[in-house]
């Protein structure tokens, strides 16, 4: 009796023991300057260097040639459908015209 005791408190002991590291991190640990490097004042802003102010003038500079792409497209529709409208409300005016209506 005293020797199933002995050999079941161990058991019990490394069940707990492995129970309680289920989860682990790691970390990856880069060096300052490194791809994919946090900035120096960490990711949320801060200064950076010329590499990072460089490349964010180049996309806010590609995204506003886009937007301006997208407006000029979007100012041709516009003038095209204006010009149908007017094309619509002319022929409106030349059939009342023929038919006699509103006092011609």
């Amino acid at each position: 009796m005293y020797r199933q005791t002995l050999t079941k408190i161990p058991a019990r002991g490394l069940a707990i023991a492995s129970s309680r590291r289920a989860f682990t991190t790691t970390f990856c640990a880069m060096a300052e300057g490194d791809t994919g490097s946090p900035n120096k004042m960490g990711s949320l802003g801060g200064q950076s260097d010329a590499f990072h102010k460089r490349e964010k003038a180049n996309e806010d500079y590609a995204i506003r040639q886009r937007e301006k792409e997208k407006l000029l497209e979007l100012r041709k529709k516009l003038r095209e459908q204006q010009e149908h409208i007017q094309q619509l409300a002319d022929h409106i005016d030349e059939l009342t015209k023929e038919q006699g209506g509103e006092n011609n």
